[in-house]
């Protein structure tokens, strides 16, 4: 009989959170395991709507009614719901549980979410937090009930039988926070190798359909908000590109600081060496990728794991990133990438702008061995899979 797998989660199972858990669980499958994903009424990352390259369905009124209420409550209002949510979570994975007889249970963990640990340990069925988010970071949302957040965060960090953090900075930063956590390991993003694979796309075609060719392409995918900081690498490099007549920028996204982009651009009078796409069709990414010579990565942060970071390398295109841990975690200087201090765009502008063509190409494969060899979603599962039986054995141990 196959183990079965309860895969529980309160997100909007869209954009980069349902690429995640889509391939979480698509690597467990591929090991031979059952998994049953329990999402909010309306947010399944499973759902036609969710999965790019499906034929969309319009969202569920349970959906569009929480989008709503998220968008428009005030915050005590959207926390004191957060805090009922357990109720609702106590009867639907509980009602999972008595269904499935899940094995194991994984989680990704939200913010005053504590019931599923008071069922597994009630049912004895070992559980492990995905942990993506905490009250010790700063959030989207002001939060306004902290101290309750962080002390239930605390019991729930030190109840579950392990948790899974994105990057060893995080890790760390939590345990500083909290003095004490359960057994954790870091298991970073991955890519999809059979799906950013620059042999099935066509980045010639993209290139002379843009006007690309033949130039040297510095390519940025993402979105154009503040903490990513496109605005400030274009600020910086725009007074040089009319001296590097053969150099192009390759911008993929959108967002709020698109228009300071541009403006700077035609300050400069270089619009002409620099093409901004909008945001394009999921399942063209990867072509749009296979267009670049390398990338760029402006910012990050300390903690998270930049999903768009896998799936460049992935395609073989090498990345010029800031040296926040996480990314030096994935990425050695020089041989997967290119690093530079935080921060410092002239440390990054010295780095793109003397890159030759065979440092490119060299790094470009080493990266995409690097993503091959480690850091695919199958390994992902692996490290899943290790550690639940490491909660088993210590449990059988304890009886």
């Amino acid at each position: 009989m196959t183990d079965r797998i309860l895969y529980h989660h309160r997100t909007r199972g869209r954009n980069v959170e349902g690429v995640h858990i889509r391939a979480v669980a698509g690597a467990l499958r591929g090991l031979g395991y059952r998994v049953d994903i329990l999402s909010m009424p309306g947010a399944d990352p499973e759902a036609p709507d969710a999965v790019p390259g499906e034929q969309p369905v319009r969202p569920s009124w349970a959906s569009r009614l929480l989008s709503s209420f998220a968008a428009r409550s005030p915050e005590f209002v959207f926390e004191l719901a957060e805090l009922a949510y357990n109720l609702l979570v106590w009867w639907r994975v509980g009602g999972a549980i008595r269904r499935q007889k899940p094995r194991w249970i994984y989680e990704r963990y939200s913010l005053f979410m504590f019931a599923t640990v008071l069922l597994a340990r009630r049912r004895r069925i070992p559980l492990v937090l995905e942990v993506n988010d905490s009250a010790t970071r700063p959030r989207v949302r002001p939060l306004l009930f902290r101290r309750l957040a962080t002390r239930i965060e605390h019991w729930v960090f030190n109840r579950c039988d392990g948790l899974v953090f994105v990057s060893s900075a995080f890790r760390d930063q939590v345990l500083d926070a909290h003095g004490s956590l359960s057994r954790t390991i870091i298991s970073p993003n991955a890519a999809d190798i059979s799906r950013f694979d620059p042999q099935r796309h066509d980045g010639h075609a993209i290139r002379e359909s843009l006007g690309l060719s033949g130039k040297r392409v510095c390519g940025y995918l993402g979105a154009f908000i503040e903490w990513h900081g496109i605005h400030r690498f274009v600020e910086a490099i725009a007074p040089r590109l009319a001296s590097m007549p053969d150099f192009r920028l390759l911008l993929v996204g959108d967002g709020r600081m698109r228009a300071a982009v541009e403006q700077c651009l035609q300050a400069h009078g270089v619009e002409g060496q620099a093409v901004l796409t909008g945001n394009v069709p999921h399942e063209q990414v990867p072509a749009y990728l296979a267009a670049m010579d390398f990338s760029v990565l402006p910012d990050s942060n300390t903690y998270g794991s930049p999903m768009k970071l896998f799936e460049l390398m992935a395609m073989g295109v090498p990345v010029v990133a800031p040296a926040y841990g996480p990314i030096a975690e994935v990425m050695e200087d020089g041989e997967t990438g290119w690093l530079f201090r935080p921060g410092d765009m002239d440390q990054c502008l010295q780095i793109v702008c003397q890159l030759d063509a065979d440092a490119i190409v060299r790094v470009g494969d080493n990266a995409r061995r690097y993503i091959h060899e480690h850091r695919q979603w199958r390994n992902n599962a692996e490290q899943l899979v290790a550690l639940f039986a490491r909660v088993e054995q210590q449990q059988e141990q304890q009886r």
